[in-house]
């Protein structure tokens, strides 16, 4: 009876696991759908500033901005990861790409700024120089809330170049680890990044209207410092956003998916001990029958 109890107390611990991971895969399929929106709903913002840069870019004014030449210096890096686990192989992913490109620096030579606590911890545990290291993000992160990280990197002479790394969502069952460099600032980086929040079909698809012309002069008012220095740091500012809300509703669907595995593991391994439990329990009843008959038989 022992036994039984104890297959009967697995079988119930299966199930409530089950209960509990089935709530967190419904939650997160739910948080996974806003942030999708969020990505998608700012690309047009994205794609106008975009547009802009892409105006000027051929003008010499742009081509002499610090945020668009390449110089010698210390490199950024952003590494975007979640603060909790149990999202599968979401956070190490990241790590691993973050890994692979500080790689090929000098350990003194490079920066980690960390949103999410899994990304800051590594990093920090193994000796690396960290600028801000954000944690708690929320799901409802407004642009604003960025800046205090780009403006930190803007404002140091000595960093001369940046990359973000972070999850980018494909579809609910896929991302991949993905890495821009974001300064020195380029139209083409720009534009990947676009192009990465958007979809092939529906409403937030590109229409062609987006195209960019590159017309051979622009009169810039009040002068062409004054636009630059608005534009340049809000650029930078919309890739590090963005990329913060692909690598949320990466972080809900991936979190979404590990659940209902989980859920359907937990399911499956209840059904495989309750076939033991009708298993250990015929049994039992066959022995105490015969017991009995053998019993009878001997009164005999």
């Amino acid at each position: 009876m022992a036994s039984l109890k104890n297959i009967k107390l697995k079988i119930l611990s299966y199930k409530k696991t089950g209960t509990v991971t089935h709530a967190m895969e419904a939650v997160s399929a739910v948080k996974m759908r806003k942030a999708q929106e969020r990505a998608l709903g700012g690309r047009a913002y994205a794609a106008a500033a975009l547009s802009v840069l892409e105006r000027l870019s051929g003008t010499a004014d742009v081509a002499r901005h610090p945020l668009m030449q390449e110089r010698a210096g210390k490199t950024a890096v952003i590494v975007i990861t979640s603060d909790k686990g149990l999202a599968g192989s979401l956070n190490s992913n990241v790590i691993r790409r973050a890994q692979t490109l500080v790689g090929g620096y000098d350990k003194k030579d490079v920066l980690i700024y960390a949103f999410g606590r899994r990304g800051g911890d590594f990093f920090a545990s193994r000796g690396f120089t960290m600028g801000l290291n954000k944690t708690n993000v929320s799901d409802d992160i407004a642009e604003s809330e960025v800046q205090e990280v780009t403006k930190d990197i803007i404002r140091r002479d000595d960093i001369t170049s940046a990359f973000v790394v972070y999850q980018n969502f494909i579809s609910t069952f896929e991302q991949a680890p993905t890495v821009h460099q974001i300064i020195p600032i380029k139209p083409e980086t720009m534009k990947r990044i676009v192009e990465g929040i958007r979809p092939v079909r529906g409403r937030y698809a590109p229409q062609q209207s987006e195209a960019a012309a590159r017309p051979a002069a622009y009169t810039i008012e009040p002068d062409a410092d004054s636009v630059l220095a608005e534009l340049l740091p809000r650029l930078l500012n919309i890739a590090v956003f963005h990329a913060l809300l692909e690598s949320k509703a990466s972080e809900h669907s991936a979190r979404m998916v590990a659940m209902k595995s989980a859920t359907d593991k937990a399911k499956e391994k209840a059904k495989d001990f309750t076939r033991v439990f009708n298993k250990v329990r015929q049994a039992a009843i066959t022995r105490e029958v015969s017991e009995i008959t053998s019993g009878i038989e001997a009164m005999k």
